[in-house]
């Protein structure tokens, strides 16, 4: 059986910490503000980054460098037999497409995964990576179920401000268009590549509400499962403010009661210099890879 070792990066909201729990690698996203270059969870904590978004700092996101993956890869498989590569989606960043270029050269050693998945839901594919390399699976083999599933899965966000929505690349023209607007609590959505726009709200209350009422859609209507939420995972995330994730944690519990609700989570920094401070998420995936 072969010795797979599974790299993701930090946009999967998985910290350098847990990340050596867990026996991962973790590749940490750089980004720069007001030209100084950090590396997420490395050199810049959370707090550290909204203090300098909070005051004003630009924030300009970036990816690693291919130098910088080649030097992971090849280290790496001085040790394990073989790579999972799972990257942010290919519709919000570059990195992805990098990824798979440079595979090419690995002569299969590499399984690079574009499955379409961002912070919580990235993170979910990581766990069933792991799942799935326990019982032995080929990097290949873990890649091709992984896409199996590639849009199994939902995401829809509040944002509590627009003064940081940004096009860059990462956002539908819809998304763009809600910064005319004043006063609303916009809902987005990730269903595949892109952030694009879903709802707008007058309070956190009701787009929270919205947020729920659309995922227990989704059960029904897309995954085919019942409202409850069975044979479903669901997770939280959020941008600077825990104490609002909490509630909602316990909230989404108490309303899909069948539903693995598995882990609440920061959003990656990538994602937030985009998105603000405030923010919280609902999103959910098949649990596919049950044990």
């Amino acid at each position: 059986m072969s010795k797979i070792a599974i790299i993701t990066d930090s946009n999967s909201g998985i910290t350098q910490n847990e990340a050596k729990e867990l026996g991962i690698i973790v590749v940490a996203m750089p980004f720069t503000i007001d030209g100084e270059e950090f590396l997420e969870d490395i050199t810049l904590s959370q707090e550290q980054f909204y203090e300098k978004m909070l005051s004003g700092g630009q924030v300009k996101t970036s990816q690693p460098s291919p130098e910088t993956i080649m030097e992971l890869w090849n280290k790496t498989l001085e040790e394990y037999d073989e790579i999972v590569h799972i990257p942010m989606s290919s519709g919000l960043s570059g990195a992805c497409q990098t990824a798979l270029m440079l595979s090419e050269d690995y002569d299969g050693k590499v399984a690079v995964v574009d499955n379409q998945r961002i912070s919580v839901t990235q993170k979910s594919s990581v766990f069933d990576a792991m799942k799935l390399a326990k019982k032995g699976l080929s990097a290949a083999e873990i890649r091709d179920k992984l896409m199996e599933d590639k849009f199994e899965s939902s995401i829809y966000i509040m944002m509590d401000t627009l003064s940081y929505l940004k096009t860059g690349g990462r956002l539908t023209g819809a998304v763009a268009a809600l910064g005319t607007l004043l006063k609303i609590k916009p809902v987005l959505q990730i269903q595949g590549e892109k952030l694009d726009a879903f709802s707008v709200a007058r309070t956190h209350n009701q787009a929270k509400n919205i947020m729920m009422n659309q995922i227990a859609k989704d059960f029904t209507n897309r995954f085919k499962v019942p409202e409850d939420g069975e044979g479903m995972r669901v997770f939280v995330a959020y941008t600077y403010n825990r104490d609002a994730a909490e509630i909602f944690f316990e909230e989404i519990k108490e309303r899909f009661p069948k539903a693995k609700v598995e882990y609440m989570d920061a959003l990656s920094l990538s994602v937030s210099c985009h998105i603000g401070p405030g923010a919280l998420a609902i999103a959910c995936a098949r649990d596919s890879f049950a044990e």
